[in-house]
């Protein structure tokens, strides 16, 4: 596949002041794809960063512009700790409809993959995420995917695709086997009734107060994601006002900062969006700078990665097992001996073959289970196996 079929290659402005030196600036230190530098020989890279320029399908008419400013302000900061291998496409070339720009999307994302390269995705607005699912919907996969986002972008209107409803030929079931959660909705952007059967079709959604009280309990939903969907609108106007309808209230810009590090850190993610920055509306670039900075956090939680695996590294955890007398069950839990992370074992039949047998957890899970509560987690993954 040649990529360089697929892409408008990275032209920017020179900036009028570097931050660092040359050498340790993130821009010196990746391979950007430009006019005189076509694309050769992908799977000599780990990362692959793909602007989408598409807002269509967006009443945030604006956010096409998002890529090519992110990267104004990505390449000033320092290099990543890690020597990645990284490489810039630049921008997917629009198609003449947005469904074009869906499957360019999502045959990028799969040779990508196909390559081992991990695809950083640009946008652009929100529902690219569509595009990005097609990758899984064509190879018939079960598919885990975490929005973070300020409202939950489902009418249930089967037909309609758009950055306010991308999900719901995602979670409608029909296409493949999926896992759903949102973090950070807040209530008073939510239908009620919608999250209510979000919840029976045992998907979920943390309310931004429930997150911010404890945000270490995010990091087990994020540990087990293949697909993170960032909306930069998940975030305060305070912190990041480059949005056509931004909110007084929602994540710091710390906070969000912490939650795409534990995306790096796990073992499962695949592919990383952020979406909806709207240079036009935005303050002193504010929004794109921040947008850049989440995306050095990913990195430096990819460059922290510790790959564990329950089944095939028995000897590094600690096996723990709990009977809960109210439903007459045993949980059967495993603790790194090296990160202190956690596992719940699912109980797995061979007709939910394609559900995960672990899922991922926290100690305060343990200690429900040990004082002979169910934990959440736990029963919702029973309820989604049916």
């Amino acid at each position: 596949m040649d990529l360089n079929y697929y892409f408008d290659p990275v032209s920017l402005d020179k900036p009028d002041f570097e931050l660092l030196p040359s050498r340790a600036l993130f821009g010196r230190n990746i391979h950007i794809h430009t006019p005189d530098t076509p694309v050769n020989n992908i799977n000599n890279f780990d990362v692959a960063i793909l602007g989408v320029r598409e807002d269509r399908n967006s009443p945030n008419k604006g956010c096409s512009e998002g890529p090519d400013k992110i990267r104004t302000w990505l390449y000033q900061l320092s290099k990543p700790k890690k020597k990645f291998r990284i490489i810039d496409l630049g921008n997917i070339k629009k198609g003449e409809n947005v469904e074009d720009t869906y499957f360019a999307l999502r045959d990028v994302v799969s040779e990508l993959l196909n390559q081992n390269v991990f695809p950083l995705v640009i946008g652009g607005s929100q529902d690219l995420t569509y595009g990005i699912f097609n990758v899984y919907k064509k190879k018939n996969t079960f598919l885990n995917l975490v929005s973070i986002d300020s409202r939950i972008d489902w009418k249930n209107d089967p037909e309609l695709i758009n950055s306010q409803n991308y999900l719901n030929k995602i979670i409608s079931g029909k296409e493949i086997p999926v896992q759903y959660y949102n973090i950070g909705h807040q209530d008073y952007f939510t239908d009620k009734k919608l999250l209510k059967e979000l919840r029976q079709k045992h998907f979920d959604s943390f309310r931004i107060g429930v997150v911010r009280s404890d945000i270490k309990e995010m990091e087990p939903v994020l540990r087990d994601a293949h697909i993170v969907s960032l909306d930069i609108s998940a975030i305060r106007q305070s912190d990041s006002p480059g949005h056509f309808n931004p909110s007084p209230n929602g994540f710091y810009g710390e906070e969000i900062c912490q939650l795409a590090k534990y995306a790096g850190q796990s073992d499962n993610l695949q592919v990383f969006g952020i979406f909806e920055i709207n240079p036009a509306l935005d303050i002193n670039n504010q929004s794109s700078r921040l947008a850049a900075q989440i995306i050095w956090y990913l990195f430096e939680g990819m460059s922290q990665k510790i790959i564990e695996n329950p089944v095939k590294q028995k000897n590094r955890f600690t096996k723990y097992i709990v009977n809960l007398s109210g439903v007459g069950k045993d949980i059967v839990f495993y603790k790194s001996n090296h990160t202190e992370r956690w596992w719940l074992k699912m109980p797995i039949s061979k007709s939910n073959s394609a559900k995960a047998e672990f899922i991922a957890c926290t100690y305060k899970d343990y200690m429900k289970a040990s004082s002979q509560e169910i934990p959440d987690r736990w029963w919702k993954a029973f309820q989604k196996q049916g």
